[in-house]
Parts: C-alpha cells; sequence; structure tokens
C-alpha cells in the first residue's frame, strides 16, 4: 500500500492563520462581518448546529442542547451561513505528475492547499464543501462549517488515487444545476483540458451568481522542459508515448506553454474569474500567503472605489 498522505502543513496554516478568504460578490448571509450580505433584516430559517465559539454573543445559545448534552451550541440560521466554499478538485491522471524538483505531486500539493483553506475558512464559520472529479464527479461532500468537515475532506483527499481523464467543462455545466444557494466554487486543477469547454461551464456557474477562483497547479517541468538527451514522453491520460530529443522542440514548447497560460490569464480576467497560479516546488506556505494578502489588497481598492 502506498503510504499515508496527511495534507497537513503547518507552517503553511500558521502563516495565514491571521489572513482571511474574503468573497468579493455579495453572498447569502453573513455572521461575522467577513462577507457583505445582499439579505438584511429578512425572516430566516434554521439550518443546522454548530459549536459554539468562545468570544460569541451568549444570547444565541441553544440552552435546550446545552441541558441534554452539556455542550454549547449555536443555532445557524439560513442568513447568517456565510459564503459558501466548494472545493473541485482535478483527480485525473495528469495530477499525478510530480517532477525532480518538486516535493510533492500536483494532486498532493493541491490537496494541501484545500486542506489549509478549509482551515482557515471554517474558522471564520464559513462552510467547506468538496467535490473530487475527472471525466465526472467521483465525490462530492456539501458544506459545512465545522472542524469535523475539514477531517472529513483530508480523508476524502487522502484516500483518492487520480486516474483518468479530465473532462471540467461539462462538469461545471451539470454542477451549475446543482447548487442550490450561491457559492464560492474554487477550482483547483492543472486546467489542462478543453479551454472552450471550460469557459462555457465557467460562464454557466458565473450567470448562477456563483464567485469563480481558479488555482492551477502545475509543475515546473511543464513550463520549461528541463529534460536532456532522449527521452520517452507519456501521456498520463491516454496511451500515447513519443521518443524524442526535447532540445528539438524545447523553444516552441515553452512559448506554446506561455501562450496558453496567457490565454487563460487574459481570459480569466475579461470574465471576472480570479485566477492564482501555484507551482509544485515553491512552498506551499509562502504560496498561499502571498495569495491571500495581494486577494486582500485587491478588495480594499475596490472597496475604495
Amino acid at each position: 500500500m502506498p503510504p499515508p498522505r496527511p495534507y497537513s502543513d503547518p507552517d503553511a496554516v500558521a502563516r495565514i492563520s491571521d489572513l482571511a478568504l474574503r468573497s468579493r460578490r455579495l453572498v447569502e448571509g453573513a455572521i461575522s462581518g467577513l462577507h457583505r450580505s445582499p439579505f438584511h433584516g429578512f425572516n430566516v430559517e434554521f439550518a443546522e448546529y454548530r459549536e459554539y465559539t468562545p468570544g460569541e454573543d451568549l444570547r444565541r445559545l441553544d440552552w435546550r442542547v446545552f441541558a441534554r448534552s452539556d455542550r454549547h451550541y449555536i443555532k445557524q440560521y439560513e442568513e447568517e451561513s456565510n459564503v459558501r466554499a466548494t472545493f473541485l478538485v482535478d483527480a485525473s491522471a495528469s495530477m499525478n505528475y510530480k517532477g525532480d524538483r518538486a516535493a510533492l505531486s500536483k494532486f498532493d500539493y493541491a490537496s494541501t492547499l484545500v486542506v489549509a483553506l478549509s482551515m482557515l475558512l471554517t474558522r471564520q464559520q464559513d462552510p467547506v464543501g468538496l467535490v473530487l472529479f475527472d471525466e465526472k464527479a467521483t465525490t462530492n461532500v456539501p458544506p459545512r462549517a465545522t472542524q469535523a468537515q475539514v477531517q472529513l475532506l483530508a480523508g476524502m483527499l487522502q484516500a483518492c488515487r487520480p486516474g483518468r481523464k479530465t473532462e471540467l467543462g461539462g462538469l461545471l455545466r451539470s454542477l451549475g444545476d446543482q447548487f442550490r444557494r450561491r457559492n464560492m466554487i474554487v477550482i483547483v486543477s492543472d486546467l489542462l483540458t478543453d479551454l472552450d469547454s471550460l469557459y462555457q461551464g465557467l460562464d454557466r456557474l458565473r450567470f448562477g451568481g456563483h464567485e469563480v477562483l481558479l488555482m492551477q497547479v502545475l509543475d515546473r517541468d511543464e513550463l520549461d522542459l528541463p529534460f536532456d538527451g532522449p527521452t520517452l514522453f507519456a501521456d498520463m491520460e491516454g496511451d500515447e508515448e513519443l521518443f524524442a530529443e526535447p532540445r528539438a522542440f524545447q523553444r516552441s514548447y515553452r512559448a506554446a506553454m506561455d501562450d496558453f497560460l496567457a490565454e487563460v490569464r487574459k481570459a480569466s480576467g475579461s470574465r471576472g474569474y480570479d485566477h492564482v497560479r501555484f507551482l509544485t516546488d515553491e512552498p506551499l506556505a509562502d504560496a498561499l500567503s502571498r495569495f491571500l494578502h495581494a486577494r486582500l489588497e485587491s478588495g480594499r481598492v475596490d472597496r475604495r472605489r
């Protein structure tokens, strides 16, 4: 059996503990004021219980539950559910790649990233959920805002063995009909998929009022093709193989990859999706802290405008 993959990065968690992942769009409800809400003063319905956090208003404790269980719980209402973040994690075969310069494969890096952000979001009292996908959704965990939920998501990621091909665009179109409430959809993938189909799926989500955040995870080998001498290249999501001399096409490959990355960045910006790129040879703590700082700063600029 393969060794366990804990997907815990204490350095990354510590570095982002004083930061926040805020929604840029209106979300349905806010408890702590992190996110703007379109609903104020409406009659709201009970949604679920969540554990009491020291410092919260004691008037919101459910004393009947305390009398039965000797534990402190808060009634959480629909209006108070903050942003609901659903992570869509690419579990296709290409995410298995790990170059010599990286400590983790793309999937392991992506999973560690998701667990760190899930811990941050649940501390903000924001529910987090998970969809694992390749050609279709293989796992779908609805959002909840508990520490037990983070443990559940980490366990799902640890049990996953990426395989098969990617078909992200069709998946997004189908998921767009399943999300009943507005979500922050965080897609964690190498985005090595059909881009036209991807954009159609993303547009469907945006039309439904969801906020989209693209987190593209790549290995540096995929950027610069560093191999010397005759090399056997294998399609990780197919059966094709190519024995070639990399130096013969390194320049054209790098140009094509630069064009691909520029296209994703430009299309994301013009359509209103946030896009950030992570490289697996970069310490996650540095990359994640830099991303959250930049997002918070750009949010301040937006509010000033």
